[in-house]
């Protein structure tokens, strides 16, 4: 069933092509057409009705207070952000550096022991965090990242430097390595953490506990080093969020352990979800048998059962809807005896989210409370997420016997709230220009453009800016994948023209 005309891009030679979302059998499909390399398909959304119904929560934008560059192609093509973006940045990305301490099998930024790599100086890093700021006035959170950004002789400077300006909060994105073997760095973090008005915390790379998951997306058994580094952090009081990157068939099975150690480890406050980007370096993949956000939720549900339900996770509104799904838990008692009860079950935040029907609620406040936690720039352990948390459980209602005192938990909801996101960011198979241009995740360059996530990713634009930064040409990564074609040619299906009627099959 033909959904919607779109714009895409082609996979190998990043040119921009017409596209066309289509409904198979119960999931949603991009397709597309490169005059030079043929047809691609990929699935982009693994629910057909959620995918339809969650426009309601597509929340009109805020348009960003300066934009960097001029309209001359068109979307996707003269990022920086241009007039056409349709909302601001919620959260703002830094790469320091393009090397790493390790040499992924998996990454998305094609990181590692690089010759043709850079790293930011003082003066980039203030232009950048300017940038940030003349685009948003007083911006929420910056994101510190990589390559490894604890390896950079000077992100400590870098985080004084967004500290000295109007940015709410710094997190660091990181693998660990450093946090498990230098405490003194873990002790500094831990002390600019603790400044009047500002917090910093760490966005911890955390695939699961099979040996296999570790070697296979990160190289090596990096186990240990994990939960020295998580203890480092809980010993200086940094608030932890866990980061998942999940592959079919490799770690799935693992969700809710993850999230089971975040909700018992007193560091880790959230844990994050991401199925995996297929930019940059990854394992081969099958375009048309990805995970996919609903994917994610369906595993949560399953593995913890006595948790999740379906309608546990709301999309979140800021950016397009099908991109990012988030709820809250307050969680009572310990490993032995504990009570977890999501958010969305004591209050109906539908009603407050949907902006079709747009309902005419007596509490406004509890709207704007909930559009901040349903963000992108919400991060727990930060003092906006905090106050909007706190507002938003004054508000719950546990007529039902929910089973947690809401009284007592209000009071100590740093120990109780607990956050679960789940984000599916867009790779050169699934780049949607609808979806891009609602983008509140913005890569920032050394030379002060505000490019949307996954552009920077898709598009050539992360090695455009290698290119100028280290002056050796970068050939964009072609995905490890095969035209829709030619990945047909060894089935029944094995011509162009089967590959165009695939969706009849």
């Amino acid at each position: 069933m033909f959904v919607e005309f779109t714009r895409s891009i082609c996979p190998l030679c990043k040119t921009p092509v017409d596209a066309q979302v289509n409904i198979r059998q119960g999931r949603v499909y991009l397709r597309k057409r490169c005059r030079d390399h043929g047809e691609f398909e990929a699935l982009v959304y693994g629910d057909a009705e959620e995918y339809l119904s969650s426009g309601r929560f597509n929340k009109p934008g805020t348009i960003p207070l300066t934009f960097q560059t001029e309209v001359k192609n068109g979307c996707p093509s003269d990022c920086g952000l241009c007039p056409e973006h349709k909302q601001h940045a919620c959260l703002g990305i830094i790469e320091v550096n393009t090397g790493c301490n390790l040499d992924c099998p998996i990454c998305f930024a094609d990181s590692g022991h690089h010759s043709d790599g850079y790293s930011i100086t003082h003066e980039q890093c203030e232009t950048m965090l300017d940038a940030f700021v003349a685009s948003e006035g007083e911006a929420e959170v910056v994101m510190f990242s990589g390559g490894e950004p604890t390896i950079h002789r000077h992100i400590l400077d870098f985080i004084d430097l967004a500290q000295a300006r109007p940015i709410r909060n710094v997190t660091l994105n990181t693998n660990g390595i450093r946090l498990a073997s230098d405490r003194n760095l873990v002790a500094e973090l831990g002390r600019r953490n603790r400044l009047p008005g500002r917090s910093v915390s760490v966005y911890l790379q955390f695939d699961g506990f099979d040996e296999r998951t570790h070697r296979e997306i990160r190289g090596r058994d990096l186990r240990g080093l994990k939960q020295r580094a998580l203890d480092n952090c809980a010993e200086e009081g940094l608030t932890v969020t866990l980061v998942a990157a999940v592959e079919r068939g490799l770690n799935e099975h693992e969700l809710g352990a993850v999230i089971e150690y975040g909700v018992d480890h007193p560091a880790v406050r959230s844990v994050a979800i991401q199925p995996v980007t297929h930019s940059g370096r990854h394992v081969p993949f099958d375009p048309l048998n990805r995970l996919t956000n609903p994917d994610v939720i369906r595993l949560i549900e399953e593995q913890l059962p006595g948790w999740f339900r379906r309608g546990d996770f709301f999309p979140v509104p800021c950016c397009f809807p099908t991109c990012r799904s988030i709820t809250y838990l307050l969680v009572d008692g310990n490993q032995d005896d504990r009570t977890v009860v999501p958010v969305p079950r004591l209050l109906q935040v539908e009603d407050y989210l949907d902006y079709v029907t747009n309902r005419v609620l007596p509490d406004t406040g509890i709207r704007e409370a909930l559009e901040r936690l349903w963000s992108a720039s919400a991060f727990m352990g930060t003092e906006t997420t905090e106050q909007k948390l706190r507002a938003t459980a004054e508000a719950l209602d546990c007529a039902d016997t929910c089973g947690i005192d809401l009284p007592e938990a209000v009071k100590e909801l740093s120990d109780k709230a607990f956050m679960i996101v789940v984000q599916d960011f867009q790779d050169p198979y699934t780049l949607n220009v609808k979806q891009l241009m609602k983008c509140c995740v913005e890569e920032i360059t050394p030379d002060g453009r505000l490019i949307p996530f996954c552009a920077y990713n898709s598009v050539g634009y992360r090695e455009e800016v290698r290119a100028a930064m280290s002056g050796i040409p970068v050939a964009p990564v072609a995905p490890n994948a095969l035209p829709l074609a030619d990945r047909l040619a060894d089935t029944p299906y094995g011509s162009r023209t089967a590959a165009r009627q695939e969706g009849t099959r």
